[in-house]
């Protein structure tokens, strides 16, 4: 099982004192300690570090890691741009890119949409179409496109990907239409089921009608902290500050561990034996020094 490091890239983590090169430095960081991958999140409703900005700094100072997006939001941005800037980040760092990608949440991701001027309705066959798009262009064809959502006549010519089709893209979505699309039109899975059953079921029912090889991915909030009332108390302020909703609710759709090491180690064995192969790891603090000490424990409480 590989596993990733979330890279905190929003407003409210520059506001708690880090600096952007300061995030680059985490990415560094991750890469010495022997994470495999480093991520960042995509969201207007934050204020971030543009994702795939970040990402090419990530490309300049770092080697080995994947470098990924947990989880783009395609639509706000104008898919044949988006395309250049992915294809760029391909090539700067030689082939190490990978996509998590979202339609976007309900209940929270709609403001994003007005910002951007993009309806919200059809909003996941609109995603479908934008990844069709970017395989079509990165595979050397320049038109025509007609999807369900976007049309082209006629497309820009692009170079050639550092890897032939460009970069893998995974569905970042947990619905039922999302298990029915993510074998058939995406490259990797990645949800967050608070319920090990529920990811084995998700992920049996995607390889039931999967067309090509399928990468099962997991979002995983950590954080170690031995007292469990104090661990409770840490994770009830990042769901307040993060989301701005009690920990109850975001504990029934989010996969949320803190505990001692031992405990974080076995919860994420439970997804190893169900399936999951790379594992993004979010620590649950969007405080620098805390997320700097935080950091080195988790690693060491990963299971190998």
């Amino acid at each position: 099982m590989k596993f990733g490091l979330v890279v905190p890239t929003y407003r409210s983590t520059l506001d708690a004192g880090r600096t952007a090169p300061g995030m680059v430095a985490v990415a560094v960081e991750a890469e010495r300690l022997g994470f495999d991958s480093v991520w960042v999140g995509d969201t207007l409703a934050k204020a971030p570090i543009d994702s795939l900005t970040v990402l090419g700094a990530f490309a300049a100072r770092t080697e080995r890691v994947t470098l990924g997006t947990a989880a783009l939001l395609p639509a706000l941005r104008d898919p044949l741009l988006s395309a250049n800037a992915i294809l760029s980040l391909d090539l700067l760092s030689q082939g190490r890119v990978t996509l998590a990608v979202g339609a976007g949440f309900a209940g929270r991701s709609e403001p994003e949409f007005a910002f951007t001027r993009v309806p919200w309705e059809r909003r996941r066959a609109r995603l479908d179409d934008i990844v069709a798009l970017w395989r079509h262009v990165w595979s050397g064809k320049s038109g025509p496109f007609h999807g369900d959502v976007l049309h082209y006549d006629t497309l820009p010519e692009y170079p050639e990907p550092h890897r032939p089709g460009g970069p893998p893209v995974w569905l970042a979505a947990f619905t039922p239409g999302a298990l029915k699309r993510a074998g058939r039109l995406y490259d990797g899975w990645l949800p967050y089921p608070p319920d090990v059953a529920d990811y084995t079921d998700g992920l049996a029912k995607i390889r039931e009608t999967a067309v090509r090889p399928v990468t099962p991915a997991l979002f995983a909030t950590v954080l170690i902290e031995e007292d469990p009332i104090r661990a409770r108390e840490r994770l009830e302020d990042y769901a307040q500050r993060n989301y701005g909703v009690p920990l109850d609710f975001v504990e029934k759709i989010q996969m949320l561990v803190a505990g001692s090491p031992e405990q974080v180690a076995d919860r994420l064995r439970e997804y190893r034996d169900a399936g999951a192969e790379h594992v993004l790891i979010r620590i649950a603090t969007q405080e620098p020094d805390e997320f700097d000490e935080q950091l080195p424990k988790v690693f060491d409480a990963l299971p190998r």
